[in-house]
């Protein structure tokens, strides 16, 4: 029997290689029942492998893993779950044409006595973990087109089914509006106060501070440090992740605001964005802000071709950009990173140089022709402007961290030497120190001229990096600020003012 003292999880001087590379060097954590702590590291400071070793993906190659007082070495995931840890990621996989409960009880549907599926008890167990969980989810309508939040509620209610007592939350609120934010936190503490032990991972230092208990840093394979989070400030541990200080987050480069170069004249398209004006001038960053749904993301595939409006007109330069016309736009000088780049960004199948050539291939091409040298040549050529970390151009792309995919993301769009590029969430996912890096990038590509149309989710980023912030809401354009009036007050006011007036840089909005 375990010992009352003994944490849920220990992990102890845990180590993991991959032929010559080293993903683990000494992995310790140690998560206590009834709390909530967070796991935080730069991308490739060894956390996933870390949370892969406790769901038993991968079996470890020295240290100890101790579970509820008792030496584990679990040797699959089944192994793993069978001892009641489990594990929510940020985009989970459902069945889609299964219901919900379908889906929690997957392999293990309670049967009657005469060995048919009692889907009346399977189904009232399922509301009784909604119940529980204090979510209202229809136990009965089908998985597909639930939102990720939903997704994940119904992952956590599959592991409550079997009785987890660890529960392990990989970048859970990632792709999660403010609302569905909220609501996990809440399904987290419940969690905790029901007696389980929560490891939360998140690079958003906001919600680690509102929501844990404890905090390990994680550095480059090794464990760093623990606290209570109590103890400890935002500016410690972002120290302890980067092992230097981070004296500008947000680096600002002085630029000089020239011509305008993008002109965006009443763009509408029913039921996602009405009548949407704004300019981008050379040199200058604009943000655009707002809260998740309120069209950002929708204007911006517009603008660049991506998706259809019905009414409305762009320019670049003075040129009208056709309608669903990537290609033009990219010969009129538009590069659009998106929000998604594993979806949307990448091949992640394919090699480093093949993704990072992908949109001037026929600019590079001769006699239609493009040789394997040719194409590393310039891709290393990026790579090193960049700095993108990998051991060989024909790395491919799915196997970098976060923050080195949307490199070569940006690589790819850089290379087409844009005039404005458009860039949707240009930091999520990704480490402080990558974070930094993004941002002093688009800071110095604004002084060399080039203007740039940032939306992002993180007011911080937006308050930090950009000249002036066009603000959305509800599809509709409530807002326009200087640098200097741009406050979180004021865009926060906007953004929730559905009809509010616009203002074009002259008042603020209050």
């Amino acid at each position: 029997m375990p010992s009352p003292a003994a944490p849920a999880l220990r992990l102890s001087d845990v180590s993991k290689s991959f032929g010559s590379v080293v993903a683990l060097r000494s992995g310790s954590l140690s998560l206590d029942a009834g709390s909530i702590h967070a796991l935080v590291g730069e991308n490739g400071a060894g956390k996933s492998t870390l949370v892969k070793i406790i769901a038993g993906l991968y079996r470890r190659d020295g240290g100890t893993v101790e579970f509820q007082g008792q030496t584990v070495d679990f040797r699959s995931t089944a192994e793993a779950k069978a001892a009641g840890i489990a594990v929510i990621y940020q985009e989970p996989t459902l069945f889609p044409d299964l219901s919900v409960t379908e889906n929690i009880f997957m392999g293990r549907q309670p049967t009657s006595r005469w060995g048919r599926i009692d889907r009346r008890a399977m189904r009232a167990e399922a509301a009784a973990l909604f119940a529980r969980l204090g979510v209202d989810v229809d136990p009965d309508r089908p998985a597909d087109g639930l939102s990720i939040a939903d997704q994940q509620i119904i992952e956590i209610a599959k592991a409550l089914s079997l009785d987890a007592r660890v529960l392990v939350m990989d970048e859970p609120t990632a792709a999660l509006s403010g609302n569905e934010v909220e609501r996990l936190m809440t399904v987290a503490r419940t969690l905790r106060d029901n007696g389980c032990a929560v490891l939360f991972i998140s690079h958003r230092f906001d919600e680690v501070f509102a929501l844990c208990d404890t905090i390990t840093v994680m550095r480059d394979g090794s464990y760093v440090s623990t606290d209570a989070i109590t103890d400890v400030t935002v500016e410690e541990i972002v120290r302890r992740l980067v092992g230097r200080e981070v004296t500008e987050l947000y680096p600002k480069q002085d630029a000089e605001i020239g011509e305008v170069l993008l002109e965006v004249e009443g763009l509408t398209q029913p039921g996602l964005f009405t009548d949407v004006d704004l300019t981008v001038r050379a040199g200058e960053i604009v943000g655009l802000a707002g809260l998740v749904g309120a069209g950002r993301s929708e204007v911006a595939q517009a603008i660049f071709g991506v998706d259809e409006y019905a009414a409305g007109e762009v320019r670049m330069a003075g040129q009208r950009v056709p309608r669903r016309d990537p290609v033009r736009a990219m010969d009129l000088g538009l590069a659009l990173v998106p929000e998604d780049r594993r979806r949307h960004g990448l091949v992640l199948d394919a090699p480093i140089a093949r993704n990072i050539t992908l949109a001037t291939r026929g600019r590079l091409s001769r006699g239609g022709l493009l040789t394997s040298r040719r194409e590393n040549a310039t891709a290393k050529d990026w790579a090193a402007r960049l700095e993108v970390k990998a051991a060989a151009m024909d790395t491919l792309a799915g196997t970098l961290s976060g923050g080195n995919q949307q490199k070569v993301v940006l690589a790819k769009w850089l290379s087409t030497a844009p005039k404005v590029l458009i860039i949707d969430e240009p930091t999520r996912g990704i480490d402080v120190g990558t974070k930094a890096e993004v941002h002093r990038l688009l800071s110095s590509l604004a002084g060399e001229g080039m203007g740039i149309l940032m939306i992002s989710s993180e007011l911080p980023e937006v308050l930090g990096v950009a000249d002036r912030v066009v603000v959305l809401c509800e599809g509709r354009k409530t807002a326009e600020l200087s640098r200097a009036e741009a406050t979180p007050e004021s865009v926060m006011t906007a953004a929730t003012a559905a009809a509010g007036p616009t203002t074009h840089g002259q008042e603020k909005v209050s």
